[in-house]
């Protein structure tokens, strides 16, 4: 049995502390859309008009040896995305995660990203939530206020679309806490800086949040 303070433990080993569908957005309004939502003199370890905590910042943080470069890592219980980039070194940024038992913990592979996505919610959001999804039952197209916001990262097993994401959102207060009705968000300028160092086909880790979860091997 896997408790919650192991999990931390263990989370805490593999990383020290900091050193839906295939139909895109306007392409002629991405650059636009980018500017819109990156602060003015952007520094990616200091601007913070979005009122974070420091600690959801993006910050450089050494990876336990062994961790693919490439993969990507989500401690629900901090609230983290680590993705492991060269010679040990991953990159750290603040998340939020689902409401209640909407968080599906598991390992995943990246089978798609996309830019500025359009959004399509499942029927299963449709039905729990009629009055806000079922307006967007044929699609939301891509932009500012989409909830994929700027940037996704489409989650699959084999070759199934899981339909959970790791994405940009519009809300970057819910950073920090648990939001979302299945996916991973992070801040849309955060995601726009991740994007280009994730490759289709990487691995992604949902660590499980709850207090006791049974391990699996």
């Amino acid at each position: 049995m896997l408790t919650r303070r192991h999990f931390i433990i263990t989370s805490a080993a593999m990383f020290s502390p900091a050193i839906a569908g295939p139909v895109l957005a306007d392409r002629s309004k991405w650059d636009e859309w980018d500017a819109l939502v990156t602060p003015p003199n952007y520094d990616p370890f200091t601007s913070n008009p979005w009122g974070l905590h420091p600690r959801f910042l993006p910050h450089v943080v050494e990876a336990r040896p062994g961790l693919r470069q490439g993969d990507l890592h989500v401690d629900a219980v901090a609230r983290y995305l680590y993705h492991i980039r060269e010679a040990g070194i991953a990159m750290r940024y603040g998340v939020a995660i689902a409401k209640g038992n909407l968080y599906e913990p598991g390992t995943y592979r990246v089978g798609r990203k996309a830019k500025w996505p359009r959004w399509t919610p499942t029927p299963a959001m449709i039905k729990r939530e009629p009055e806000t999804y079922a307006q967007y039952a044929d699609g939301m197209p891509g932009g500012p206020t989409n909830p994929l916001g700027s940037r996704a990262f489409y989650l699959y097993e084999g070759s199934r679309d899981t339909y959970l994401r790791i994405h940009g959102s519009p809300y970057p207060q819910s950073i920090g806490g648990r939001a979302s009705s299945g996916c991973v968000r992070m801040v849309m300028r955060h995601i726009i800086d991740l994007y280009p160092h994730v490759e289709v086909g990487v691995t992604a880790y949902l660590y499980p949040p709850e207090e006791y979860v049974t391990a699996s091997n």
